[in-house]
């Protein structure tokens, strides 16, 4: 997956969930429209509602860096 559409990734996988926009933003505790914005990729999103919509879905990330063990 070099390529990752994050919006498109995320819509699918709240898609496959069985969730609307809305039950997932209630979920994770933002607004609808950032629910929205995040599926659109808007650069204005704030890291930490993207971050409660991961965990939500149970989608993991990681950090990796040559500079740490």
């Amino acid at each position: 997956m070099n390529d990752l559409d994050l919006g498109v990734f995320i819509k699918d996988h709240r898609k496959k969930a069985g969730l609307t926009q809305l039950q997932l933003a209630d979920l994770a505790g933002i607004g609808k429209t950032t629910v929205f914005d995040i599926e659109k990729n808007k650069e204005t999103v704030r890291f930490n509602n993207l971050l409660a919509v991961l965990q939500v879905l149970n989608i993991k990330i990681e950090f990796k860096s040559p500079l740490t063990k």
